[in-house]
């Protein structure tokens, strides 16, 4: 049971979580955050994992501690998980066309927590979301779930598109690693341990 249930609590966000991985994308978004709610959307059903999150933040102040918490809580659901990564496929690549944008995430399931985002779109706007917090979401999701992730924007002009790019491309590699292998009769590591 590839199943994980965290809750966390601060001064700036109340967040609970469920993720199970081996979902069809089902579960309810709610974070108060309308865009974010929509790129989660994405991230469940492209990666067939079923996710209930329910996030109360500080979103008079702004909506960064919200999107970086529930990357935290979110990345280490992922790591409890995938618990000792034994069988698992753990490397995925997807790249992701959105209209006139082209995304890629590649990404591995390893224990080596690091984020590389190239995008020349990060200080952008979509409508009240500014694209710089999909960085800080992805670096908390890496860190909590010791993922190394690597996203990169090949082109496009339009920022929502972008950042489905980033959420489809995300989605449909972490699709790919968290599979079980049937060859892989171990740890998918040749030191023996992840």
């Amino acid at each position: 049971m590839r199943k994980a249930s965290i809750t966390r609590e601060t001064k700036e966000t109340k967040i609970a979580l469920e993720l199970d991985l081996d979902g069809s994308g089902e579960g309810v978004i709610d974070t108060g955050i309308g865009f974010f709610n929509h790129m989660l959307e994405l991230l469940k059903k492209h990666a067939l994992i079923d996710l209930n999150i329910k996030a109360i933040g500080d979103l008079d102040v702004d909506y960064h501690h919200t999107v970086e918490d529930v990357g935290l809580v979110l990345g280490k659901a992922l790591n409890e998980a995938l618990g000792d990564r034994k069988g698992l496929t753990r490397y995925g690549f997807a790249s992701i066309p959105m209209d006139e944008t082209l995304c890629e995430t590649s990404l591995d399931l390893g224990g080596r927590p690091y984020l590389v985002m190239i995008s020349p779109m990060k200080h952008m706007m979509v409508k009240d979301f500014e694209v710089k917090l999909v960085e800080e979401f992805f670096r908390a999701v890496s860190v909590e779930a010791k993922a190394n992730i690597h996203l990169r924007q090949i082109y496009g002009d339009e920022a929502h598109h972008v950042c489905e790019g980033f959420f489809k491309s995300f989605a449909r590699a972490i699709r790919q690693a968290k599979t079980i292998d049937p060859l892989e009769k171990g740890v998918p590591s040749s030191k023996g341990v992840i």
